[in-house]
C-alpha cells in the first residue's frame, strides 16, 4: 500500500523530526561538557593520567601501589583528584630536580 503525503503535512513531519534532532544534539553537548566531580574537584581517569604525565599505565600503577599517587575508586573505575595530581607533580617533580642536583 502506497502513501501519498502532501507537502505541508510532509514539511510538518520534518521540522518535528529535525527539532528532536537538535533536542537530542543539545543533550549530547551537556553531557560531553560535564566533567567527572568528587567533593567539588575535578577527576580524571587511568587514561587522562597517563596522557597528562606521559607514562604507561604500568607506571601509573606502580605510583598507585607505592602510595605516591592517592586514588579513588568508584564502580570499579580508578580516578585522581585534581589536586591529588597536582601535590604528585610537585613532589615528583621537586624530587627529580633534587636526584640532578646531588649528581652534579
Amino acid at each position: 500500500m502506497i502513501m501519498y503525503m502532501d507537502k505541508e503535512h510532509f514539511e510538518t513531519w520534518m521540522e518535528r523530526i529535525m527539532d528532536r534532532f537538535d533536542h537530542t544534539d543539545n543533550a549530547l553537548k551537556k553531557l560531553n561538557k560535564r566533567d567527572n566531580m568528587l567533593e567539588g574537584e575535578r577527576l580524571y581517569d587511568n587514561q587522562d593520567i597517563c596522557q597528562l604525565l606521559k607514562i604507561s599505565k604500568r607506571t601509573l600503577q606502580r605510583y598507585r601501589s607505592s602510595g605516591e599517587l592517592p586514588f579513588h575508586s568508584i564502580y570499579h573505575k580508578t580516578y585522581y583528584k585534581e589536586s591529588d595530581i597536582h601535590t604528585f607533580i610537585r613532589t615528583h617533580f621537586d624530587r627529580q630536580d633534587e636526584v640532578r642536583r646531588n649528581k652534579k
